[in-house]
Order: C-alpha cells, then structure tokens, then sequence
C-alpha cells in the first residue's frame, strides 16, 4: 500500500473527527439523544405521530446540517474531487444494502462506532467490528473475486 502524501490531509481529518465527536457530545447531553444517523434519517421517512412530530425538529435540523457542511466548507477552501468508481446503478443497490444492513444491525457506524462504543457499550464493538468485517469482505471480493 503507498500513500499519496499530496492527498493525506490529517489536519481537516482531524477537526472533522473532532467536529463529529462534539455533535455527538452535544446531542446526547442536550437532547439525550445518540447521534446514529440512520435511526435519525429513519425517523424521518416514517408517518408522523404525535410523539414523533416534537422530535422532528432536531433531526430535520442535523440531517440539514450534514448537508450544509460541505456547503460551508466551500466558501473556505475547494472540495476534495470526487471519483466514482463504478456504475451509478452499483452505488444505488450498495447504498440500499447499507441501509438494510443498518435496520439490520439496528443502527450505523455512526451510531454504533462512535457514540456506542464511547459508551463502551459490547453491543456497539460486535456491531462496528462486523461493519468492519463485512467492508474488508466486500473490499476483497469486488478486487479479487469479481474484478
């Protein structure tokens, strides 16, 4: 494996890790809330109730934020070129399987990876090292295998 050291960028991977964490830190200790994206964007999609509607707010709020993110991000310094690598039809169907695998697994890597395992909850680490397992697989198979 070489790194291109033109493309290593540790001090926006480190702000943006940081900038993760204090959201992460902020709505549980406001909201009481863990920040797992999937369960948030699921909330979302599903006919509201009453109890939903009071909570719909804040995440219609975070999803927007992820969004503005990199709009914001822009007006400072260029986004990082963007490369895909297969076939639009391919990233579709991978992205419907990520969000099965995560109704599945009962959240995301987000969830689960981040504010889980800072929780230092066992259900998150089984959970994050099968997301992990099932991406190197997957990396495996699409390399090797398949290609």
């Amino acid at each position: 494996m070489n790194i291109l050291w033109s493309e290593f960028t540790p001090w926006t991977s480190l702000v943006g890790g940081l900038l993760i964490g204090l959201s992460a830190a902020l709505l549980i200790a406001l909201l009481g809330r863990v920040a797992g994206i999937s369960g948030i964007a699921a909330a979302l999609l599903q006919l509201p109730t009453w109890s939903s509607v009071k909570q719909w707010g804040w995440r219609l709020a975070f999803i927007l934020g992820m969004v503005a993110a990199p709009l914001l991000w822009s007006l400072f310094a260029p986004l990082p070129a963007m490369e895909l690598p297969s076939s639009p039809t391919i990233i579709i169907a991978a992205g419907l399987l990520v969000g099965f695998g995560t109704r599945m697994g009962s959240g995301c890597t987000s969830g689960h990876g981040v504010c889980g395992l800072s929780r230092l909850s066992l259900r998150s680490l089984a959970a994050t090292l099968s997301f992990i397992a099932t991406g190197a697989i997957t990396v495996f198979v699409m390399r090797h295998v398949i290609a």
